[in-house]
């Protein structure tokens, strides 16, 4: 079990724990009773591996005869052990408790509970209904007999889930909390307590040495590197750990546990940004004014506009439950309880998110096959969360949890304890074969870069309506539905909007559907590229008009706009020829568009022939290395040229363009009134996601 989830527990833990020390007063060995006093401190702190060495020693310093002295002894070492999901020497602990009778019926739902990590079913439902016996009418008790009633019938009953250690990532310590980043996958950032890890100091909590972030990548043949601790201020000698990132790829946010040696340690949510391909050292991240409640397991929603993570915080449904936060502009505010039925009396940890809206999480408050088990939390038609439990083998007898996802599809990674008789985590990767289509586009300007501060909104026919986040490289991939017809709609500041429509049809094979969304910028000439003309005529050849057509549709898109339309000519021929020529072309160009619905009061064709000589923008130096940004292709300076290289510069300066004039066409009377006034919204009885209902508590 990791350090940073074990924290998390503490403060529930240190009340519990308080009210079981009175037996030490009965101490009378000297040896024993600094050994017990050593592993109570250790134990206050949270420190669970080394309570647990300190009780181990003064049990066997304990004579034989002295059976209560043992027994309690035996209890303290169940509750360490089980701290640090060491479920066989804890399972040894209870049953010793139990043969000193000791036990209650806390004792059995204990012992249950770690039979079930081991895959012990039959023996955990027995120990259950001891349990249920002692307290009939508790309901978790109740619960968890049924699940383990059923446990061997869903392990044997499996999935399609492949499932695979993944000993690449793996030391002979901890390795956790997998999260995928980069905008082909090709990077792996993962928890790990292996040698490399900053510090010398092996932690109390666990016996290993705190957490560290490491980094592994993919090559272009798909062969990950070893893992390495990543170069930044990140790491530090505290623990560090289950990263997440925004959805433009320049926050990380982390689990962050500060040592102190005196005091409890709280698990806290910092957050880490990018700059110069290094992340920086990470902050706290302000959620709550609560200061007494941990705050761990970060995981960022798909449209960027929620944390999700993990807390005991007040008002919860009990142990540890999931919350949500908003993000405004690098500020959080307005904390929420996922309720039900997410949240349980148990303990929901380790939220992620698939692309397409799904929430994964780790509980062991709904049942399952023994400890945390991954659920999936989907979106119902009522906007309310159902839950799935992908049965074996993604999950197991031991601690699942930590998902991450190869963009869309249903593969990626994952951690797990399961078959370490140490308890400790390691990474595996995950695949549940399946036919998808999916949609993937780019957004860029036109004759430009790409823009990743655009956004992509898609609406479908079946009610789907959603905001896409757009990443670095200025790409966008959605899943979408056979038999539904979509609409993606482009927007960024700057830039006119632009729309594709998509339907798509069943198929038997998992497609990929490509968009492409050239933005024309508002506030720079914009070339109208494979526009061609008959030889020194204004006559417009058939191959152009799917470029003008693609035109009108911008046009049409962008209703309130007007636009100049001009064309230009090289520097050969007189200077009245050429504008005369230009200006025919121009003309030629705002005809084709008139005949086809655009309104000729928001086309105005200007001919400038060689007077507006091109400037050069960075994108076209990368294709033609010998021209610089800014460059003017002046006569002066094509006759510099050699010939191959002066024709190629008279072919850039003949082209067709257009430069938006107005965007508020049609939009006021004549008295200047906006012709539509807006409508105020409608408040309604959800979040303003418009998507999800939360459970309040």
């Amino acid at each position: 079990m990791d350090n940073l989830r074990l924290l998390h527990k503490l403060c529930r833990q240190k009340q519990h724990l308080l009210l079981a020390v009175g037996f030490i007063m009965m101490l009378t060995a000297c040896g024993v009773d600094r050994n017990i006093k050593k592993g109570e401190k250790h134990l206050s702190l949270g420190e669970y591996f080394d309570a647990a060495n300190q009780f181990k020693t003064a049990y066997q310093r304990t004579s034989p005869k002295d059976r209560r002295q043992r027994g309690e002894l035996s209890l303290k070492m169940a509750e360490c052990y089980e701290r640090i999901s060491a479920s066989q020497r804890a399972i040894a602990a209870y049953r010793n408790v139990i043969r000193y009778k000791l036990d209650n019926a806390e004792t059995h739902k204990h012992l249950a509970s770690n039979l079930m990590k081991e895959g012990s079913y039959t023996e955990a439902v027995k120990e259950y209904r001891i349990a249920l016996d002692s307290m009939p009418n508790n309901q978790l008790i109740s619960e968890e007999l049924q699940a383990a009633s059923i446990a061997a019938g869903l392990k044997e009953r499996g999935s399609k889930y492949i499932v695979k250690r993944m000993d690449v990532f793996n030391s002979r310590r901890q390795d956790y909390s997998p999260m995928l980043y980069g905008d082909k996958h090709e990077q792996l950032y993962f928890t790990s307590t292996r040698n490399e890890a900053k510090g010398d100091e092996l932690s109390g909590i666990t016996g290993a040495k705190a957490g560290d972030i490491f980094l592994s990548e993919k090559d272009d043949k798909g062969k990950w590197s070893t893992p390495k601790s990543i170069e930044s201020a990140l790491n530090t000698e505290a623990d560090e750990g289950t990263p997440a990132f925004s959805v433009d790829g320049r926050e990380m946010y982390i689990t962050q546990c500060l040592t102190d040696p005196s005091n409890p340690r709280y698990a806290q949510i910092a957050i880490s940004n990018r700059s110069d391909a290094n992340w920086g050292k990470a902050t706290k991240l302000e959620i709550s004014r609560d200061t007494l409640s941990s705050f761990a397991h970060p995981a960022v929603s798909p449209d960027g506009n929620w944390l999700y993570f993990t807390s005991d915080m007040p008002g919860g449904k009990g142990g540890l439950d999931i919350w949500r936060v908003r993000l405004t502009g690098g500020t959080t505010g307005g904390v929420e309880n996922l309720g039900e039925p997410i949240n349980t009396p148990g303990d929901e940890e380790f939220p992620t998110f698939r692309p397409n809206g799904d929430l994964y999480f780790s509980s062991n408050g709904h049942g399952g096959l023994g400890g945390l088990d991954i659920f999936i939390a989907k979106v119902g038609n009522n906007h309310r969360y159902h839950l799935e439990h992908p049965g074996y083998p993604l999950n197991s007898q031991g601690d699942d949890f930590g998902m991450t996802f190869e963009g869309i599809h249903n593969r990626g990674f994952f951690s797990s304890n399961r078959g370490d008789g140490r308890g400790w985590d390691h990474i595996y990767s995950f695949e549940l074969p399946e036919v998808i289509q999916t949609v993937k586009g780019w957004v860029y300007e036109m004759d430009g870069y790409e823009l990743p501060a655009a956004q992509v909104f898609m609406v479908g026919d079946d009610g789907t309506n959603k905001k896409l986040a757009v990443k670095g490289d200025g790409s966008f991939e959605q899943e979408v539905r056979p038999g539904v017809n979509y609409i993606f709609l482009a927007t960024c500041n700057g830039y006119l909007n632009h729309k594709e429509e998509v339907k798509i049809s069943p198929t038997e094979e998992s497609k990929e559907h490509t968009l492409q969304f050239a933005l024309a910028g508002i506030n720079v000439p914009v070339l109208i590229d494979n526009i061609f003309y008959d030889f020194n005529k204004a006559t417009l050849r058939p191959e152009s008009e799917k470029a003008l057509d693609k035109l009108v549709q911008l046009l049409r898109e962008n209703s309130n706009i007007t636009i100049e339309l001009s064309a230009h000519t090289d520097y050969l021929g007189s200077a009245d020829y050429n504008k005369g020529l230009s200006q025919r072309r121009a003309d030629a160009v705002v005809a084709y568009l008139t005949a086809h619905g655009i309104d000729k009061e928001r086309l105005t064709p200007v001919g400038y022939g060689k007077e507006r000589p091109k400037k050069i923008r960075k994108k076209l130096t990368e294709k033609y290395l010998w021209l610089k940004e800014n460059d003017v292709l002046t006569e002066d300076f094509i006759k510099k040229l050699d010939k191959e290289k002066q024709e190629i510069a008279n072919q850039l300066n003949r082209r067709t363009e257009f430069t938006v004039l107005r965007t508020t066409y049609g939009m006021f009377d004549e008295k200047g009134n906006l012709k539509q006034q807006p409508k105020p919204k409608k408040k309604e009885n959800s979040d303003d996601d418009g998507m999800i209902i939360i459970d309040m508590p």
